[in-house]
């Protein structure tokens, strides 16, 4: 939502118009980041003209202090949304940094990577404002992305499979 929406824009905004078109996953329950990513694209499309988005929704795969049990199933259903989601859009790159959201998308692409139907680059990183530890999406993630960056060095020593850039956004 919000935070996550911000950072991951700020990373966007450094891309060349050669990533496009871009497909933005929201959580159905999100009402604030479709505002932002309409205005961030808006610009873009003055600067590049061939810019090309698309927005779609999910169930929300995990609600803020919504218990672990019951977090399994509203993922799984999330899931189930994902999975056609992309293989309809087969990404080349999947860019993420946190919201739970991003799992189940991720899940479906390995999926689809091991299926032999189309494999995608995952690139996660983790907010700023994780300093000690991961997030939960950084926990599981971490172990399946292909490129896992942090931004600050405590978190690179904890773990080494990370890439250390300092603040990038």
């Amino acid at each position: 939502t919000g935070g996550h929406t911000t950072e991951i824009l700020r990373l966007l905004s450094c891309l060349s118009e050669s990533y496009s078109p871009r497909h933005y996953i929201l959580a159905d329950s999100d009402k604030m980041s479709e505002a932002k990513i309409r205005s961030f694209e808006q610009e873009r499309a003055e600067m590049f003209s061939s810019s090309q988005f698309t927005l779609d929704r999910i169930p929300r795969s995990r609600e803020v202090r919504q218990s672990w049990t019951s977090s399994v199933a509203t993922t799984l259903y999330s899931f189930l949304y994902s999975l056609p989601l992309t293989y309809k859009l087969k990404p080349d790159l999947i860019l993420c940094n946190g919201p739970g959201t991003c799992v189940p998308v991720c899940v479906s692409a390995l999926l689809l990577g091991l299926l032999g139907i189309k494999r995608a680059i995952i690139v996660y990183v983790e907010s700023i404002c994780r300093v000690e530890t991961l997030s939960l999406s950084g926990k599981i993630l971490y172990y399946f992305s292909d490129y896992f960056i942090v931004q600050w060095p405590g978190l690179k020593e904890k773990y080494p499979k990370s890439v250390y850039l300092g603040r990038i956004v």
